[in-house]
This record gives C-alpha cells, structure tokens and sequence, in this order.
C-alpha cells in the first residue's frame, strides 16, 4: 500500500534514553584522553585539535562556502494577507500540506493506486447503504403490514363482540315481546 519515504527509511538514532544506563555514544568527535582507574579523564594533549588561523587573512586565496554578496532567497512557500485595502505576499513556513503534495509529486504511482482503491471503497459503502436502505424500507413495510393486519383482527373481534351482543340484544328483546304477549 504505502512505502517509507527516503528520510523515513533511514535507520533511527540510537539514544541513551532507548538503552540501559552506563552507554555513551558520543557525538563523532573521537577521544582526546582516557578514562583513569579511578573514574577520572585525562586529557592526552597529542589528540587534542588544534586548528591553525591563516596569518594574513586578507590575502588569503581560500573563500567561505556562502558569500556575504549574495541577496537571500526568495521562499517558494508564500501566502497573501489583505491589509489596509491591499495584498501583501508574506513568506510562511513549510506545512504538513506542502510535504504531502511533494511527497505524492515523488511517488505518483502509489498516489493513483491509493485513490482507485479509495473510489472503490467509496463505491462499496454507498451500494451497502443503499442495501440498507432498502432493508430498512422493507422492515418498515412489514410494520405497517403487521400493524394494519392486527388493526383488522381487532376491529373484526370488536365487531364479533358487537354482533353476538346485538344477538343477544335481539334476543332479549324477542322474549320480552313473547312474554309481553303470552298472558
């Protein structure tokens, strides 16, 4: 899927807070002395650094890496704020933006495998939800089927009750005439 970027592969600096107490790495510098038997350094003055100055600077043939001539850089990093009416271009610095747009710069073809996977992936989620819709549409169907079906079978058992009491109606009235006419 995704690949290390060339400053991510590189091997992580081994500190003394990843290790046990006791380790000292040093800086590169190399040993200018020794550890004494007991616990003290002493300096051997033959591997210390001495650095020689040219005598006539001025004169010198040996320039510096950066001249001081040079007008600096304008940054490629910019952005543009309103003041007073006006636009102003002001330099900012490098953002996680920035890096990510460069980093896909570097490895397109990861960055087009990544968005087809994630078009696809988009597209697999809207047919599951409209799967679920759909479920869920049916679902409430079915409710509304069910509740009609017992909103039927009550009002037919009401109108059974209501039937057989008007039987029973129809019959009390039927022998209250009969015994109104029997003498």
């Amino acid at each position: 899927m995704f690949k290390p970027s060339k400053p991510m592969m590189a091997r992580l600096r081994l500190t003394t807070k990843q290790v046990n107490g006791g380790y000292y790495k040093g800086n590169r510098t190399g040993s200018m002395g020794f550890f004494a038997k007991n616990g003290s350094y002493v300096i051997d003055w033959k591997k210390v650094r001495t650095y020689v100055v040219p005598d006539n600077l001025d004169q010198f043939k040996l320039t510096p890496f950066v001249t001081k001539v040079m007008s600096p850089t304008q940054s490629k990093y910019t952005r543009e704020l309103v003041k007073n009416d006006r636009v102003i271009t002001v330099e900012r610095a490098l953002e996680g933006k920035d890096y990510l747009d460069m980093w896909a710069l570097d490895n397109g073809p990861e960055v087009l495998e990544q968005e087809r996977l994630d078009a696809a992936l988009e597209k697999k989620e809207q047919r599951r939800a409209k799967k679920e819709a759909k479920l869920a549409e049916e679902r409430e169907k079915a409710k509304k089927a069910a509740r009609r079906a017992e909103y039927k079978k009550v009002r037919a058992e009401e109108d059974a009750i209501l039937a057989a009491r008007l039987q029973e109606e129809a019959a009390a009235a039927e022998a209250e005439t009969a015994k109104s006419t029997t003498p």
